[in-house]
């Protein structure tokens, strides 16, 4: 993982103005997520719509082309690949893309699945809808309990250009769930204790998740964006579930259950009592203040000072919870890319290390790190980039759990 210098990590949260929105430790409570894996009580009971990751970034390989990617249903062992590893035929997976700056997506590219009727190593089929190309469909990759891993089945529309996997995969989220738990217990006691965050277990480490990824030509992209946007593409995730049936003579009818852009906003920043709300909400009632009290409240009570309160507030507030992605910005080496230029916030990469950098700012821009520095495996270097999921272990090998 690239370190950056106090200074360099200031210009550009500054300059991008967004990577205090993911806050990982101010909670009310003595209870912690992440990222956005079980953020409200409707989506930890919803798993197949419960949202963990959502990512944005220009393939390494070849700039040309924009990875889209969510993860979702998350810490699934590997010896229940086959049963949790199906994807449900009754949500909408929803990608949002925002092109003129304000806090509203004003595209989407919705992924749903057929349903699984059959056992082994039939494929589900994927469609691809959108607002801004013509409709394909893809199969997906079917999970399995063999001690090699599936290759990630892609597909490339030839119409639209876009590349497509869904998939299970290693969750790519790092993170030590427990040790900031403790650390945030004893911050609410009065008695800060940066020793409870020695551990450098990753909580994740060892377990699968569900994901979809799309690579987009950037020509389409940028076609998308107006002047106002300044050449970045604003990005967030959201899941619905059908709640009736479709007919013929019936529209199907999608209830929202989760949204997400930046990690962790909703798992850190709003209360238990409207963590529901805000996943129901959109960027308009960010935009409008409805939840300013509560995260102005939260920063106060956690000790953030007025002027990172202020920065956090005119983001995530003014512009709704959204990833920015200017597309301007090279994106270079393996795993997704590394270089320090193109770092979340500018996006995010699976490889970003995003709970370092945003505690450098939530601790008044101050030193402050999880331990957890890197993913457990492997990614790979092609899309899709996530690293292969984690496959049943013979006797006498590592699970690789961290917990």
């Amino acid at each position: 993982m690239i370190r950056i210098s106090n200074r360099k990590r200031r210009i550009a949260f500054i300059a991008m103005a967004l990577s205090l929105i993911g806050t990982a430790w101010l909670v009310p409570a003595t209870r912690i997520g992440a990222a956005d894996h079980g953020d409200s009580p409707s989506a930890s009971i919803d798993q197949s719509a419960d949202l963990a990751d959502g990512f944005v970034f220009l393939d390494p390989n070849d700039n040309s082309k924009v990875v889209l990617a969510m993860t979702f249903r998350g810490f699934i062992v590997p010896s229940e690949a086959v049963n949790f590893g199906v994807f449900d035929h009754n949500v909408r997976y929803r990608f949002e893309l925002e092109a003129t700056g304000d806090p509203l997506p004003d595209y989407f590219i919705d992924v749903t699945f057929s349903r699984k009727t059959t056992s082994g190593a039939t494929a589900q089929t994927a469609t691809i809808a959108s607002n801004f190309f013509t409709n394909f469909t893809a199969p997906t990759t079917v999970a399995t309990l063999n001690t090699t891993p599936p290759d990630p089945v892609v597909t490339t529309d030839e119409a639209s250009g876009i590349s497509f996997f869904a998939g299970l995969v290693d969750d790519p989220f790092f993170f030590d769930i427990p040790g900031f738990n403790r650390f945030v217990g004893s911050v609410l006691a009065g008695t800060p204790n940066a020793a409870l965050l020695q551990r450098g277990r990753d909580s994740f480490a060892g377990y699968n998740i569900q994901a979809i990824a799309l690579s987009v030509p950037a020509t389409r992209i940028r076609g998308l964006l107006t002047a106002s946007a300044n050449g970045a593409l604003g990005f967030s995730i959201r899941t619905s579930r059908l709640t009736a049936p479709a007919r013929r003579e019936i529209a199907a009818r999608y209830v929202d259950v989760d949204r997400m852009g930046n990690p962790a906003v909703n798992v850190a920043l709003i209360p238990f009592a409207r963590k529901d709300e805000f996943n129901l909400a959109s960027g308009a009632e960010d935009s409008r203040g409805d939840f300013t009290n509560d995260v102005t409240s939260l920063l106060t009570r956690l000790g953030t000072n007025t002027e990172n309160i202020n920065i956090i507030e005119s983001v995530i507030l003014s512009r709704g919870d959204i990833l920015r992605l200017n597309l301007n910005l090279a994106n270079t080496g393996p795993g997704g890319g590394n270089n320090t230029a193109a770092a979340y916030p500018n996006g995010r990469r699976l490889g970003d290390d995003t709970i370092d950098t945003i505690l450098f700012f939530i601790a008044n821009q101050n030193v402050l790190r999880d331990n957890a520095n890197a993913n457990d495996v492997p990614l790979r270097n092609t899309f899709p980039f996530f690293g292969a999921p984690q496959q049943p272990r013979e006797f006498g090998v590592d699970d690789n759990t961290r917990n």
